[in-house]
């Protein structure tokens, strides 16, 4: 690897930068404790949500609004977010970052509560793009759902699939890092999905539903 590799790594990482309303959202994300997407994954996720033309998308993961500000500017301007997140708290800055940032409030569900308990009550094959960046043990199950929701060319999302760099280091043997490691060469096999794993942020994982 070049020398240079990590020095190009940041530089692509900030090529595009947050605005202000995104940049006072990570910072209070970072406030609560509710790690925001790094600037290179919430670029990702403007990009993916504006190449499928993302009308309906469904968060797993609330935090502070940070990654759901980036998916609104890439999504059309009828696109609706419904966002997951079992702290209330939370989803109320978000909500804050959202009404900051001038999206109506129309365009966003907010829902509370644990997303394993919400995400069976949605409709098959009803959403554009599933974005997953909750508790990692759950991970799976989190993708088991998301795969429904897809429609035919929708694109899942994860986020923290190199987990602070430990997934690729086999030593690392944590639950957490093993369940991540473990669900991503499952998804890299899996028939209905063309994947790839991106090394922005902390890692995201990006697949298209065949």
């Amino acid at each position: 690897m070049s020398a240079q590799k990590p020095a190009s790594w940041a530089y692509a990482e900030e090529f595009v930068t947050e605005n202000e309303v995104i940049e006072s959202a990570r910072r209070r994300g970072e406030e609560l404790g509710a790690v925001p997407v790094g600037n290179g994954a919430g670029v990702l996720l403007r990009l993916l949500a504006a190449a499928v033309k993302a009308k309906s998308v469904v968060e797993v993961g609330t935090g502070a609004g940070t990654s759901g500000l980036w998916l609104l500017q890439g999504m059309p301007e009828d696109g609706i977010l419904t966002t997951i997140d079992v702290e209330a708290e939370h989803q109320g800055v978000a909500k804050k970052a959202y009404a900051e940032a001038g999206i109506a409030h129309q365009r966003t569900r907010v829902i509370t509560g644990r997303a394993l308990d919400v995400l069976p009550r949605m409709t098959d094959g009803a959403y554009d793009m599933v974005v997953i960046d909750g508790d990692k043990v759950e991970y799976p199950e989190y993708v088991s759902h998301g795969v429904r929701l897809l429609r035919s060319g929708g694109v899942l999302v994860l986020d923290n699939m190199l987990w602070h760099d430990k997934v690729a280091d086999p030593a690392a043997r944590d639950q957490q890092t093993s369940v991540l490691r473990d669900l991503g060469k499952a998804l890299r096999d899996d028939e209905r999905l063309i994947p790839a794993l991106l090394p922005v942020g902390d890692g995201v994982l990006a697949a298209v539903k065949r």
